[in-house]
């Protein structure tokens, strides 16, 4: 009898499910450029590749659980609509402000949630893992890159002196008596981690059916690849050393990196597989199928009102930013900084040094030198007006030094508060260094500080510039946005470098504000 109803059930009331499909195909439809702009990052990007493998797990996990869904009675939840307009409101300020991982994320959490919103939360509890494991899709960690990379070097330099390898270190890059080296994006372990991560949970789900064993399962999948890419940083730099350079460098390099991670996680699975639980759900009763495809039946017109509900909200939500665009953009304007800053910068006919951030995309770029009585200093301003996703100032491909920069390297540190009239200032900080023979000795190592200036205000923070511009262009201010870096040579007094940066922004700040767009009189001033 049991088996009778189960199988009869999805036939009986396929129907129901229909609102779910037709709303799927719609929000693909609706949201396209969002979906094309993710899978070719899972196209262009070996850390995500592992992403065109969702869709068909996710597929899968649900189709092994059609029995269980067939018995369950489908009441949309209308509870959950004011989480589907604030997940279209998300979507839309990531569009605004041309962030692939707000609106992506958006987009998947948007997929996910219509399932409450029309099937209820029974369907929705039973399928809370394939919903919550689809956020794979989106990719997401790359910004845990730089801190990665510093933990890596971290470990592998304490591990050669450890080993009685004698080390000078400077930032990302180390030198031992064999060679010199650097920790590169590569080697940050962020593509093991992800991969590792996903494959994990997929393994927990499907191997034990405690909760505590598939947290620590989850736990041990994103400790374990990172103390491999540890040690395997470290075993590439001995092989390296002990061998005189003939081994683990250039291919071999990255052969033994994915063989050592592929045996650390094979054996991670070998020893998971110890305690694997069983999978034995128990049948369910034919009298609760036949009861749940009675009421389905009866709740189809709730679900399609529930799914048009959805749909609204997501044409309403383009609707809107059609009309955002259709305002005519400003005439881009090109940034020239001033020949004096206050009574006591007059400009220098030639640049301070050679040393040029790695920004792209900006509509207009200058940079001058400046002296005082005693010091020099140097602005470079990048401006940005009329931004999308090929030309936006806040992104990971724009840098103070790229990571592939031969000629240059940084070392981020801490960050600097300049108290101005209309109040506190922070900056990023960073020491640049130039590599042996590029430019003037006397500037190879230069203090440099950053901030960026959004409409009037100036912040530090990455994500709180780019909400300020999503919210400049909703609000129809334009999203006209600068970048501003401060530098001074280093010399041998890190202190008297960091007074002549004061001595300069105190003196600059509010007329570079002034002239990039900002309300005449002290310009406003966040963190």
């Amino acid at each position: 009898m049991n088996q009778v109803a189960t199988s009869a059930s999805p036939a009986a009331g396929w129907r129901v499910w229909l609102p779910g499909l037709v709303v799927l195909i719609g929000l693909l439809g609706l949201f396209r450029e969002t979906a094309v702009a993710m899978v070719g990052i899972w196209s262009h990007s070996d850390t995500y590749a592992h992403a065109f493998l969702v869709p068909p797990i996710v597929v899968w996990m649900v189709w092994r659980r059609r029995a269980e869904l067939a018995n369950l009675t489908v009441q949309p939840a209308y509870a959950a609509l004011p989480v589907v307009a604030a997940l279209c409101l998300l979507w839309l300020l990531g569009e605004l402000a041309a962030m692939n991982s707000v609106t992506q994320f958006a987009l998947v959490a948007l997929m996910a949630v219509t399932v409450p919103t029309i099937f209820g939360w029974a369907v929705t509890v039973a399928l809370v893992f394939p919903l919550l494991f689809v956020f794979f899709a989106v990719p997401l960690g790359e910004a845990l890159t730089p801190m990665m990379m510093d933990a890596t070097a971290d470990f592998t330099v304490a591990a050669l002196q450890l080993s009685g390898v004698p080390v000078y270190r400077e930032g990302l890059q180390f030198i031992i008596p064999s060679g010199s080296w650097s920790v590169v994006s590569a080697c940050s372990g962020v593509r093991y981690l992800i991969a590792s991560f996903m494959v994990g949970t997929l393994f927990a789900y499907l191997n034990y059916q405690s909760t505590r064993r598939r947290a620590i399962f989850m736990v041990v999948s994103v400790v374990v690849p990172v103390l491999a890419n540890w040690l395997r940083a470290y075993m590439i730099v001995m092989l390296g050393h002990l061998s005189g350079n003939t081994l683990a460098v250039g291919v071999d390099h990255l052969i033994y990196g994915w063989v050592f991670f592929g045996v650390v996680i094979g054996l991670m699975f070998m020893v998971g597989a110890r305690w694997s639980e069983p999978d034995a759900p128990a049948p369910i009763p034919a009298a609760t199928a036949d009861r749940a495809n009675s009421t389905n039946q009866q709740a189809s017109g709730h679900a399609w009102g529930a799914a048009i509900g959805v749909l609204a909200m997501a044409m309403a939500t383009h609707a809107f930013l059609w009309k955002i665009e259709q305002t005519p953009p400003a005439a881009p304007s090109a940034l020239r900084l001033p020949a004096t800053l206050g009574a006591d910068w007059q400009a220098l006919a030639e640049p301070l040094s050679p040393w040029v951030p790695a920004y792209k995309g900006a509509r207009s770029t200058d940079v001058r030198a400046y002296r005082s009585v005693s010091s020099t200093a140097g602005i470079w301003a990048a401006y940005y007006q009329g931004q999308d996703y090929e030309h936006k100032m806040v992104t990971s491909a724009n840098f103070v030094v790229s990571p592939n920069d031969e000629g240059w390297g940084m070392v981020s540190g801490p960050s600097a508060t300049v108290t101005l009239s209309g109040g506190p200032v922070v900056f990023k900080s960073a020491v640049v260094r130039a590599s042996s023979g590029v430019g003037d000795s006397r500037v190879q190592r230069l203090l440099v500080w950053h901030v960026y200036w959004v409409g009037g205000l100036f912040t530090s923070s990455d994500a709180r510039a780019k909400l300020q511009l999503a919210l400049n262009r909703l609000t129809g201010e334009g999203d006209a946005s600068a970048v501003l870096m401060f530098y001074t040579p280093l010399g041998n007094d890190p202190a008297q470098a960091e007074a002549v940066l004061r001595q300069l922004v105190a003196g600059s700040l509010v007329t570079l504000g002034s002239q990039l767009g900002a309300v005449p009189g002290p310009a406003t001033a966040v963190r």
